[in-house]
């Protein structure tokens, strides 16, 4: 026997009350409130026969395991679907296409300002995404946080990269930069630092110290999430036991 709710997801949208239709809601409350399903249905515009947009949506999503899978499908494997065919397949592929024309031009404009740590790890996500090996990268600001200047600087293995202080602080240095945040991916990982992660961080910190540069933070990305130093505190001095005693 199914269920109110099922029901309603094979029928029409059309036939859905108002304040329940992904259009109507998006334009009500914005965007942000509407699950991928229910986004990705505006752009299908229609279902088919046996199912709705959104329930078309949602199958979609979890055949492929997410909406970048689903844009990065050719179109023999979305055309199996029934409700999928060459048109609804231009259709995503000039959402995705916009999609990356507006994330380059907003990303690659002068004196972008980074002030907040969400902008910033969008951005790195932005310029880190598809990496297959490790690469370290440096983003230089100004005062105002600013965009001045971003450098992949050193490219690694699968699982490893191998970093230069100088020429790290030789870059920050050469871009004027006041301030500036690292970082590096994970391509076949997760987002936990290693212990040399820890160790090259605090000796860059203290580097940067020396030179009147500061060293905001210190992301590792990876496609299942990210890793911040900041947040985790990993960018204060770390005291051994020792000085904690000595302290007290």
């Amino acid at each position: 026997m199914k269920s109110k709710g099922n029901r309603q997801l094979n029928q029409s949208i059309k036939t859905w009350p108002e304040q329940e239709r992904p259009r109507e809601r998006l334009l009500s409350q914005g965007p942000q409130s509407l699950s991928d399903a229910e986004l990705l249905a505006i752009f299908l515009r229609s279902g088919s026969k046996q199912h709705s947009a959104v329930e078309l949506a949602r199958i979609l999503i979890q055949h492929f395991g997410g909406l970048n899978l689903i844009f990065d499908a050719n179109f023999e494997d979305l055309s199996q679907f029934n409700g999928i065919a060459s048109t609804k397949y231009a259709q995503l592929m000039a959402v995705k296409e916009l999609g990356r024309r507006y994330l380059n031009n907003h990303f690659q404009q002068q004196r972008l300002c980074l002030d907040t740590s969400t902008l910033v790890l969008d951005y790195l996500r932005y310029e880190l995404q598809g990496e297959k090996q490790e690469v370290f990268a440096v983003l230089c600001l100004d005062a105002e946080l600013r965009k001045l200047h971003f450098k992949k600087l050193f490219f690694g293995s699968h699982h490893s990269c191998t970093v230069s202080l100088n020429q790290t602080l030789r870059y920050a240095l050469q871009q004027q930069a006041c301030q500036i945040v690292v970082a590096h991916n994970h391509p076949y990982g997760t987002a936990q630092p290693s212990t040399e992660d820890i160790y090259l961080t605090q000796q860059l910190k203290q580097a940067c110290k020396l030179l009147e540069i500061h060293l905001i933070d210190h992301f590792i990305i990876s496609a299942e999430g990210y890793f911040s130093f900041s947040e985790q505190q990993l960018l204060n001095p770390i005291k051994t036991k020792q000085s904690s005693l000595d302290k007290a």
